[in-house]
């Protein structure tokens, strides 16, 4: 074999080592880009859940911080309708009282209630009846015959020029107080029934 074709196989020898050379670190770069470019995506897609839950996390807390503030909103507007309702009830209370007194039916409806009321707090049955002075005299008469025949002895029965309206009774010390002044004190029993009424007409 002459030194040309010893010389041009010796470079074959080592160009064929350099390709195989090349190629190796061409997989082992492209190996690298490969596994570099994975991690990047695998990086990108955590941080891009990561955003995505943080911006739910968020969004959660503006929707329950609002729902917190509408409930804190229908409540205050509650309150003050509530406040409203109530100084007006206040205010129309005492003429819807001698409104009712004014008129028989009504009136006797009244009546027979600061009775039964007295009979559950004084079972003595021995009263005085204070009572407004334009209480019909056929109603106050037909009253006490009727706690006459009741009790063991018929009420006194006095007209009281500071009453109104309604009745008040007293016995053994204890009052039961059904005169319009005596009913539109009692403001926080007053109004507690007015919004527990108000509130079953809105349910219904």
């Amino acid at each position: 074999m002459t030194i040309e074709r010893r010389m041009q196989a010796l470079l074959a020898v080592v160009e064929e080592d350099r390709r195989k050379q090349v190629d190796a670190i061409l997989r082992e770069a492209k190996a690298r880009v490969a596994a570099q470019l994975g991690d990047a995506h695998r990086a990108a897609r955590e941080r891009m859940r990561a955003a995505f839950a943080d911006e739910g996390r968020q969004r959660a807390e503006r929707v329950h911080a609002a729902q917190a503030n509408l409930q804190t909103q229908r409540r205050l507007n509650a309150q003050q309708r509530a406040a409203a309702l109530l100084g007006l009830a206040g205010r129309r209370l005492p003429e819807a009282l001698a409104a009712r007194w004014r008129a028989p039916e009504t009136r006797r409806a009244w009546t027979s209630r600061v009775v039964a009321q007295a009979k559950a707090a004084l079972p003595a049955c021995r009263w005085r009846i204070d009572h407004a002075p334009d209480w019909p005299a056929a109603e106050r008469d037909a009253l006490g015959a009727q706690l006459a025949r009741e009790c063991a002895a018929a009420p006194e029965l006095r007209a009281d020029v500071t009453i109104d309206a309604g009745l008040r009774i007293t016995g053994d010390g204890t009052v039961v107080d059904g005169t319009k002044d005596g009913l539109v004190r009692d403001r926080a029993e007053n109004g507690a029934r007015l919004l527990a009424y108000l509130d079953a007409r809105i349910e219904a």
